[in-house]
């Protein structure tokens, strides 16, 4: 590991402390106060408790939402390993500034702030409106041939991650998700989850986008001969920084800079589907106390998503078969996060209602 990637990972998980497990608790034995039976909110009771202990002192305060959409291009996708040209990446962005996306229908209809981040489109917005400009360069190298990024391209996409972290805090946000646009991302996903939990290509890879069967098997291939190169066997022992670096993309690496900030912030952080997924994965490599800041919007159809998920004993919110990233899982489940703080601040208790509990 490089000067320079240590001293950027260090400034950015500097401080990083684990959500309060005696707010937790106590949140868990008050729960079983309200009036219903025990356990009987599911779930919910899971996700208030643990809300708890990241904001502790403030968990009654007002939630304040962002969803942040971080784009990038990929060098392998000309593998031929997605369904849709490179040249989608530059329209969905200029498509989240009109409000014409699925992200941008949730965000307005859930009162979520919405942010579009460059960080690595092949493509110039010279002063396009709207949109947070940290493009670190017009997309990553071939990982098929060569590393994605240099070590300074790491670097530099971490700490975008980092200011963008702490602009969520500084616009007093509490709840973010994290979501992505990259054509070619969910290769780089699957690279990323084989190298994080040993698992061989053909269980990391799915359709991604929609490609074809055969193109899916070519996609695999291509996905098992990445590894091979960078990593040789599969192996759960890699430094996360090295993976990054090797199979990652520019967005990948700068929302797992951004998780390490919101944690760093105590923020909850709420991962959407494969590819911030695998973001999340890195950042707890990295910084292990990250994983009590992160909820699961959902669980997507790719089939490494899966495997994240259960790498990082994440439970998701919801389960509706979505394959479209951008944040739309993240931002459809906000809302029930907030439903289960809104019962636990506003339900009665057994006692101020009256109410006689179980006798049993």
């Amino acid at each position: 590991m490089t000067n320079l990637r240590t001293t950027t990972i260090e400034q950015i998980a500097h401080g990083i402390v684990a959500p309060s497990e005696v707010w937790r608790q106590q949140a868990l034995t008050y729960l079983d106060t309200l009036t219903k039976p025990l356990g009987s909110l599911g779930q919910l009771e899971e996700l208030a408790a643990q809300i708890v202990a990241i904001r502790q002192e403030r968990f009654a305060e007002e939630i304040k939402k962002g969803v942040y959409v971080f784009a990038a291009d990929h060098g392998i996708t000309a593998e031929g390993v997605s369904a849709y040209p490179r040249e989608v990446t530059y329209q969905m962005v200029l498509n989240f500034l009109a409000k014409g996306a699925a992200v941008n229908v949730l965000a307005q209809l859930h009162h979520v702030d919405l942010c579009v981040v460059d960080v690595g489109v092949d493509a110039d917005f010279q002063d396009v409106p709207g949109l947070l400009h940290h493009k670190v360069s017009r997309g990553t190298r071939n990982m098929l041939h060569e590393s994605a990024m240099t070590d300074d391209e790491l670097a530099q996409a971490l700490a975008i991650g980092k200011e963008i972290g702490d602009r969520a805090f500084a616009a007093g946000q509490t709840m973010i998700a994290i979501g992505e646009m990259g054509i070619g991302n969910t290769t780089s996903a699957s690279a990323i989850t084989c190298a994080v939990t040993g698992v061989a290509a053909t269980e990391t890879t799915g359709r991604g986008a929609g490609v074809s069967p055969e193109a899916h098997a070519h996609k695999m291939g291509v996905v098992q001969a990445i590894v091979e190169r960078h990593f040789g066997e599969p192996s759960s022992d890699r430094s996360p920084l090295e993976i990054l670096r090797c199979v990652g993309g520019l967005e990948i690496a700068a929302m797992a800079g951004t998780i390490l900030a919101a944690a760093r912030h105590q923020l909850v952080i709420v991962a959407d589907g494969f590819i911030s997924t695998a973001a999340a994965a890195l950042a707890v490599a990295i910084s292990p106390e990250v994983r009590g800041y992160l909820i699961a919007g959902h669980q997507s159809e790719e089939p490494g998503h899966k495997l994240l998920l259960n790498h990082l004993k994440l439970t998701p919110v919801l389960k509706l078969n979505m394959r479209l990233g951008e944040g739309t899982g993240a931002v459809l489940a906000m809302p029930v996060l907030e439903s289960a703080m809104a019962l636990y601040t506003q339900m009665a208790t057994f006692s101020s209602a009256g109410v006689s509990g179980a006798s049993q």
